[in-house]
């Protein structure tokens, strides 16, 4: 048998076709089987429609999700050919819909920008599809042709007669496949919100028939539209966003951006209409122009005294608000998720382009430029204070580099990546947490009172802060620029606070921090929630620990008829050191969330209005979403 195993030859090496290997690796093109892969799907068939309308020819899409999950996505472009392709015995459709690396995208005259590069997506939707059917209105007919997992069912059928032109392509996520088919309709709908910004005069309409909801969008205003709506609930340093189009070569350059008078920057990076979250050339070029330009300026018309230091990155990023997008024949993403832009020449490009067209703009509108110039000379007082108090509560605190803070109860592995630390809150939970963890792998850092809400504070107050400087002290990694992850000495950071109000609050208040300072330790997937439980059932000698009120309602219904005695927990202190390690902080038996960003748009809307200065867009919030209210302290 032994000998058997230690065989190897060419029997053993197995050819698979493209819809074999897409069903047999789907992570590979779309990220993954969960939530965020499932919408990948809707996207990949809406970018072809988006493709028609980059190209002129598309003004109309129209998305729906059906009762059974299905989705249709409705085109009124030109429609994917049908003839027999001269170089193959295919339809050009069933090559688009079966085949990698099939359709216009390649050779650059149907399509010179496109937001598909690898021309993968409509035959990767279809592999991962139960069933898929697509009609194409094209030369007075409506042509239809179904498929199963893939697989054609039939040849392309001319049903009928149309003046029409477009593709309507209807398909079912397979649930071999995916964990869930139900589609999230904010989710969706934040997407084809940003594909309607970034398109401007083009109509996306969404219709999700489960949820009952629908939604129309449709901006003029395009780009310079976008950044307004994300800056509806701040108060601008100037009324109107700064609108910048250009051409460098063959790449068509779009930036829009406007000043708030918050601390905080949010800027977001597309390329090719396709969220670029993880930045590029392109996003590395426009900050390189706004830095220079910002300070030229300032320099040039004495806002700045020729024996003060220059304006930096930190300085004109703060309070920005910023949507840069670059249209490109050829863009070199990172993976099929396309994630991060690659292309060198782009940074140059975005680069000279913005910096030409954002100094004749401030040439232009002195009024405007010494707003934004006064900000950033605000920033730069405020940087400068950071760094002065850093240095005082350094040598206050006698602190050198190998120093961690006091009330950290380390643990004794060096490997980061086994090492996991707990931010604790109150001397009570984090006494319940040293004793009840395991030391080995388990550190523990006690955090006391609700810590400074970073949406609101300026950096000198951060610096300073107690709370803040012993968290990434003891994580070594810095914050925003000075940021390293590879520094990071514990690559599971756990945020376990009470299951109440204060907790909650708390817990938002970390994330908050994690968010606008730290990013990369959610993006890297290091950041999670502890899940304590909320209630103790005890039903004679059983006990069982129970996390939801559902799931309480669900036990006590179980244990009917028997005495039962219920405990709420409040506070992680009321748990004794051996509950708190069983129930939440043993690896076997506890429950993590991990932290993740689906949504860089959504989630800096969410912060703000959850923690910034503007009451009302909160109030309103609250109103909407009482209901939903899960864990009430009454």
């Amino acid at each position: 048998m032994e000998n058997e195993l230690n065989q190897y030859t060419a029997e053993d090496i197995q050819i698979l076709d493209e819809i074999e290997a897409i069903r047999l690796r789907p992570g590979m093109y779309i990220g993954g089987t969960g939530r965020e892969g499932l919408h990948h799907l809707l996207y990949e068939i809406v970018y072809n429609s988006i493709d028609e309308a980059m190209a002129g020819f598309c003004d109309q899409i129209e998305v729906t999700i059906h009762k059974d999950n299905s989705v249709t996505v409705v085109d009124n472009g030109r429609g994917i050919p049908t003839e027999t392709m001269p170089t193959a015995n295919i339809t050009a459709l069933e090559a688009v819909m079966t085949r990698l690396h099939a359709g216009a995208k390649f050779g650059g005259l149907v399509y010179n920008i496109s937001s598909g590069l690898h021309g993968v997506g409509a035959s990767v939707v279809n592999a991962l599809s139960s069933w898929l059917q697509v009609e194409v209105r094209r030369q007075g007919k409506i042509y239809r042709q179904d498929y199963q997992r893939g697989i054609p069912t039939g040849e392309i059928q001319a049903v009928e007669d149309t003046p029409a032109t477009g593709t309507t392509i209807t398909f079912l996520a397979d649930e071999e496949i995916f964990e869930d088919l139900n589609y999230d309709f904010n989710i969706a709908c934040q997407r084809l919100r940003e594909l309607a910004f970034l398109n401007k005069g083009v109509q996306i309409s969404f219709k999700d028939e489960k949820a009952c909801r629908e939604k129309t969008f449709y901006f003029e205003g395009g780009m310079a539209s976008f950044v307004h709506r994300l800056n509806r609930n701040r108060a601008v340093i100037h009324s109107n966003p700064i609108y910048l189009l250009a051409k460098v070569d063959s790449t068509i350059i779009e930036a829009a951006l406007q000043y708030n008078d918050d601390f905080t920057e949010s800027t977001f990076s597309f390329a090719n209409c396709v969220n670029t979250r993880d930045g590029g050339s392109h996003l590395t070029g426009f900050r390189s122009a706004l830095t220079h330009t910002l300070a030229n300026y300032a320099r040039k018309n004495k806002l700045i005294k020729d024996t003060e230091p220059s304006l930096t990155g930190d300085d004109v990023r703060q309070g920005l608000v910023a949507i840069i997008n670059v249209k490109l024949p050829k863009p070199q993403f990172e993976g099929q998720t396309k994630t991060k832009l690659g292309n060198p020449e782009v940074r140059s490009q975005v680069e000279s382009a913005v910096a030409d067209n954002l100094s004749l703009y401030l040439e232009q509108h002195p009024n405007e430029a010494r707003a934004i110039i006064n900000k950033c000379l605000i920033a730069a007082k405020a940087r400068e204070a950071a760094r002065k108090a850093r240095e005082l509560v350094f040598k206050r605190t006698s602190f050198e580099a190998s120093t961690l803070p006091g009330k950290l109860a380390d643990c004794s592995e060096k490997d980061p990546a086994l090492c996991e630390l707990y931010l604790v809150e109150g001397d009570s939970a984090g006494g319940s947490a040293k004793q009840g963890r395991d030391r080995r792998f388990q550190a523990i850092l006690p955090l006391r009172g609700k810590i400074l809400n970073v949406e609101k504070a300026a950096k000198d107050k951060i610096v300073t802060h107690e709370e803040l400087r012993a968290i990434v002290t003891a994580l070594r990694t810095n914050t925003d620029e000075q940021f390293d992850l590879s520094k990071l000495r514990y690559h599971r950071v756990i945020i376990m606070t009470d299951a109440d109000v204060d907790g909650s609050h708390i817990r938002t208040l970390l994330l908050t921090f994690f968010y606008r300072h730290i990013v990369e330790v959610i993006n890297q997937g290091h950041l999670f929630i502890a899940q304590p439980p909320l209630y103790r059932i005890k039903c004679g000698k059983q006990q069982f620990w129970v996390y939801s009120e559902q799931e309480k309602e669900k036990r006590l219904e179980e244990l009917e008829g028997n005495k039962l005695e219920v405990q709420r927990y409040k506070g992680l202190g009321e748990m004794s050191p051996e509950q708190l390690w069983n129930t939440t902080m043993n690896p076997t038996t506890r429950t993590l969330l991990q932290v993740k960003v689906e949504d860089a748009i959504a989630a800096d809307q969410a912060f703000h209005m959850l923690m910034g200065n503007e009451v009302l867009p909160r109030k309103n919030f609250i109103r909407a979403h009482a209901q939903n209210v899960r864990n009430l302290d009454i």
